[in-house]
């Protein structure tokens, strides 16, 4: 899905954008660009410089004269637009863009262009009127300014988010990778709460009398962070020092 995606920068004036760009694209697994109508050299060494190792995107650049010729085989057209217009327009949010992308390139043959305006005024209204739709990303009302490669991050993040939910996801770990330490079980959790219950009232910060829900609390905290055994067990040796600390005998409690 994501090789039939091609971000399309109209007018770009400074060459620096664009190899922002291509290195914006290359972190999302993005890999079509093309430039229209650049006032700049788009290959210059600055575009390089900045492309910060996706120099492959930027030699593969294409370079057309109209966004026409630079969108005519895409079965959708997207224009990234700052401003409202005075003619209404299909508008939808980076994340709503998204959503729809699965269904929209399901086919062989579909193809997408994500189209960026010029850095000083955008796309013109004759270029957003080639396009299917518009999207426009939310930014600060006290601070709209957004930078191109910004821009084109921002599109490209949520074009890899709609790739994500159609691959299969090889590690079921929330973290990644696999764990180090079994979760901690249920009656070892127990052990743990008995025995903090035991350690607050001995140190008096616990009234069994008066309880506050503070051992509800204490549960809902510790349950919410789903021990393994090792994490379980440095708490149970915190709370044996604690008792030890406090009985002028050092006696060992019961466990």
């Amino acid at each position: 899905m994501l090789d039939r995606i091609r971000i399309v920068l109209i007018g770009t004036s400074h060459p620096g954008n664009i190899g922002a760009a291509a290195r914006a694209m290359k972190t999302m697994g993005l890999s079509q660009l093309a430039v229209v109508a650049p006032r700049c050299d788009p290959r210059d060494g600055e575009a390089f410089a900045r492309s910060s190792g996706a120099e492959d995107i930027l030699e593969a650049m294409q370079q057309f004269e109209t966004l026409e010729a630079a969108v005519t085989d895409c079965t959708l057209v997207v224009g990234a637009s700052a401003r409202s217009r005075t003619l209404p327009w299909p508008l939808c949010s980076p994340r709503e863009l998204s959503a729809s992308l699965p269904g929209e390139l399901s086919g062989s043959d579909t193809g997408l262009a994500l189209v960026f305006g010029r850095e000083d005024v955008g796309l013109s209204n004759s270029e957003l009127q080639r396009c299917h739709r518009h999207v426009h990303i939310p930014t600060s009302e006290h601070y709209s300014s957004l930078n191109l490669a910004a821009a084109v991050q921002v599109l490209a993040y949520e074009c890899r988010q709609a790739w994500l939910t159609t691959t299969p996801v090889t590690s079921p770990e929330p973290f990644g990778v696999e764990w180090d330490n079994p979760l901690a079980s249920h009656a070892d959790t127990e052990r743990l709460f008995e025995h903090l219950e035991r350690t607050l009232i001995n140190i008096g910060f616990h009234d069994p009398d008066n309880p506050r829900q503070l051992m509800a609390r204490l549960r809902r905290l510790l349950l919410r962070s789903r021990m393994d055994s090792m994490e379980l067990n440095i708490l149970r040796g915190i709370l044996t020092r604690i008792e030890r600390h406090g009985d002028p005998n050092g006696n060992d409690h019961p466990r």
